[in-house]
């Protein structure tokens, strides 16, 4: 776990980059074509912290001992390179469809049967006596 710890230290600074920017100033969204191109104004070197959100998210799973973690993590890195290449001016607009559909191949993996034993439901509420 120690080898995640770039990855956790970025993320901190990135998410806190985000977050005092996001509460200090007006945050606005105008439609591309058929995508939303968000502009947090006062965000400095916003090329940067897109950089060290994708390191921190996509390096963090490519690192996984899991073999279908750090393939979800190829196809997130090269996703997230398709949106910027494709869709520059809406590349967060792009990046969250790509992110949802993500999502649903990690629901799957959840799911689906292992060997020997029955699908887990991550949906379900632990059975846990309440203490």
């Amino acid at each position: 776990r120690i080898r995640l710890a770039p990855f956790v230290a970025i993320g901190l600074v990135t998410s806190a980059t985000l977050a005092y920017a996001v509460a200090s100033g007006p945050v606005t969204a105008q439609p591309v074509g058929h995508t939303m191109h968000y502009n947090v104004h006062h965000l400095v070197l916003e090329n940067v912290v897109v950089a060290g959100y994708l390191v921190a998210t996509v390096g963090s799973l490519l690192l996984s001992d899991q073999r279908e973690l750090r393939l979800l993590g190829i196809v997130c890195g090269f996703g997230s390179l398709g949106c910027f290449l494709l869709w520059k001016d809406a590349f967060v607009s792009t990046w969250c469809a790509l992110a949802a559909v993500a999502s649903l191949v990690v629901l799957y993996w959840l799911r689906r049967p292992q060997k020997g034993r029955a699908a887990a439901d991550p949906l379900r509420r632990s059975q846990a006596p309440a203490r």
